[in-house]
């Protein structure tokens, strides 16, 4: 038996090498851009909604400065494998979720007296 083949039927499971290369290129542009905004996602902090409402209640207003300390408190507390800190600073408490970069709650200096923090693994302590 002949398996006969015609012009124009002949199918490949390969792909040319020079559209492979340009997809391969269009891939590589998308996962750096990918990997770029994740970075710069995993450096931001983030305040979650009851946060933002405990900080406008509280009158609790935090500087460019003063969130570039909690960041790197953050980074120290990610380091040696917290999960949920309280940090203390300026007066002021905050539980952070370490993974996720967010700022749960946040507590002034009126409301620390005898207050209980619970769930959380670490505290930090910013001068």
């Amino acid at each position: 038996m002949i398996d006969r083949k015609m012009i124009g039927h002949l199918q490949t499971n390969q792909i040319p090498p020079n559209i492979k290369n340009k997809s391969q290129s269009l891939s590589k542009q998308n996962n750096n851009h990918q990997t770029f905004e994740k970075l710069l996602q995993d450096e931001m902090l983030n305040f979650s909604n009851h946060a933002e409402l405990r900080l406008k209640q509280r009158g609790i207003q935090l500087q460019p400065d003063q969130i570039q300390k909690i960041n790197k408190a953050i980074d120290n507390a990610s380091a040696k494998g917290a999960q949920d800190s309280l940090i203390l600073f300026d007066n002021t408490a905050f539980i952070v979720n370490i993974k996720n970069r967010t700022v749960v709650t946040a507590i002034d200096s009126n409301s620390l007296k005898d207050h209980v923090f619970t769930k959380i693994d670490s505290a930090l302590v910013i001068k």
